[in-house]
C-alpha cells in the first residue's frame, strides 16, 4: 500500500477511535456489568438463567468470568443481549497512530545515522550536531514514504 493510502487509512481510523477515548478512564464495575446491569434491573440470577435458556449455576459462572476478564466475546454478547444490551468492543490507543509510526520511523533514522557518525567519529571527521539531526529528519521522512511494513523488521 502507498504510504499516502497507509497515512489515510491511519487518520480516519484514528479519527474512528477518538471517540472511544474518554472510556479508557473509566473502569468496569468490581463485579462485573453483567450482574451489575441485572441486579439494576431487579432480576435474580436465577429470573436471568430461564430466560437466557441456561442453568443458574452456569450464569453465576459466566459473571464470574467476566468480573475475572476470563469470558469469550462471543460469549459476552449473548449474555448482553440477554440483557437488551449491546456490547461494544474497541481497542484504543494509548498514544495517536501518527505518532507511533511516525516515532518508529525517526527510531530507525536516529539509529542509522548514529552509526555512520560514530564511524566518521574514529576517523576525525564527526559531522556537526545540526547537520546529523537534520539528517536524521531526512531519513525518517524517507522511511515514511518507503513500506511502513519495514518499520517494524
Amino acid at each position: 500500500m502507498s504510504p499516502e493510502l497507509n497515512q489515510l487509512r491511519l487518520e480516519q481510523l484514528q479519527a474512528s477511535l477518538s471517540a472511544y477515548s474518554p472510556l479508557v478512564a473509566r473502569k468496569a464495575p468490581a463485579r462485573g456489568w453483567l450482574k451489575l446491569i441485572r441486579e439494576s434491573l431487579g432480576l435474580t440470577q436465577r429470573q436471568q438463567a430461564q430466560r437466557l435458556g441456561i442453568s443458574g449455576p452456569t450464569l453465576h459462572k459466566s459473571e464470574q468470568a467476566e468480573s475475572d476478564e476470563r469470558i469469550s466475546l462471543g460469549h459476552l454478547r449473548k449474555l448482553a443481549d440477554g440483557l437488551d444490551c449491546e456490547l461494544v468492543y474497541a481497542l484504543v490507543p494509548r498514544r495517536p497512530l501518527t505518532e507511533v509510526v511516525h516515532e518508529r520511523a525517526r527510531a530507525i533514522a536516529l539509529e542509522e545515522v548514529d552509526g555512520v557518525v560514530h564511524t566518521m567519529s574514529l576517523e576525525d571527521q564527526r559531522p556537526a550536531e545540526a547537520r546529523s539531526s537534520k539528517q536524521v529528519e531526512r531519513r525518517a521522512e524517507e522511511l515514511l514514504r518507503g513500506r511502513w511494513s519495514d518499520l517494524w523488521r
